[in-house]
């Protein structure tokens, strides 16, 4: 007799969430890539109408060149934060993380709006400048790549810090005393023993930061002011206004691909320094 089939434990409580997924997840990304891939058989016409047109091009450069620089000055700012809060102590440290998980209960549009309130041109900065006589006429600060920097990091900051700073809580300060009695200076120390562990939650956190920037369709449409062409804000004018499906699912797809590609560079990188 054949052996009764037994599913793993726990099963019953997986299905649901994988349903979810294949569903809403699996099956619209299946279609989205069908779409670019046939007409009435199978064609690479989509694909070839985007990599001929240079202005999907430079829309598809323009997206990565931001979510890597956003990246990049993520790391940049959110290192130093993160070590600096696990010099607090643990009440501190609490309540530093408070004020960074705060900011997720509020909506993204007002944040992106309270932007124009502070650096608009007759925004809180521009006025307090006037009135003090450092400027003679308002600074643009927004509508620019500028604009779209600022409110991105101050969005996905949060994205990096946590992580790092999960990280470095974890990390033996054994090792730097260890260091030191070798003869090694505190700089010195900190660039080869700390700063080499701590770099595969760099990585990881980057990568997060720089993946989360390609889809941001709010903020680049407001603080970019329409100067600043990303992916986001072409998809919804290929598929809203003009309509063309097919390319913007060639594009998707496009996009997709080189994330992936992204992200196993990030992971790779992170497993050659562990």
């Amino acid at each position: 007799m054949l052996k009764r089939l037994q599913l793993p434990k726990g099963i019953g409580f997986v299905l649901p969430l994988l349903l979810i997924i294949i569903v809403f997840f699996n099956i619209p990304l299946l279609y989205m890539l069908g779409l670019s891939l046939f007409s009435k058989s199978l064609t690479l016409e989509y694909y070839a109408e985007i990599i001929q047109n240079p202005v999907y091009i430079q829309v598809l450069a323009n997206t990565f060149k931001i979510g890597l620089i956003t990246a990049f000055f993520a790391i940049i700012l959110g290192y130093p934060l993160s070590y600096w809060m696990t010099t607090l102590s643990q009440s501190k440290q609490i309540f530093a993380i408070a004020l960074i998980v705060l900011p997720f209960f509020i909506s993204i549009l007002v944040r992106t709006y309270a932007w124009i309130v502070m650096l608009g041109k007759n925004g809180i900065v521009n006025s307090s400048l006037l009135k003090l006589g450092l400027i003679g006429s308002p600074i643009q600060f927004l509508y620019d790549e500028f604009g779209v920097y600022i409110g991105t990091l101050n969005i996905l900051l949060p994205f990096i810090v946590l992580p790092l700073f999960a990280s470095m809580l974890q990390f033996d300060n054994r090792l730097l005393l260890a260091a030191r009695s070798l003869g090694a200076k505190p700089f010195t120390a900190f660039l080869k023993v700390y700063f080499p562990l701590t770099l595969p939650a760099v990585l990881s956190g980057g990568s997060l930061v720089f993946i989360l920037t390609l889809g941001f369709f709010v903020t680049p449409a407001i603080l970019g002011g329409g100067k600043v062409p990303m992916v986001a804000t072409m998809l919804n004018t290929l598929i809203n206004y003009y309509p063309d499906w097919e390319v913007a699912a060639g594009i998707s797809t496009i996009l997709l691909i080189v994330t992936l590609i992204f992200y196993f560079l990030f992971q790779k990188g992170g497993r050659n320094e562990t």
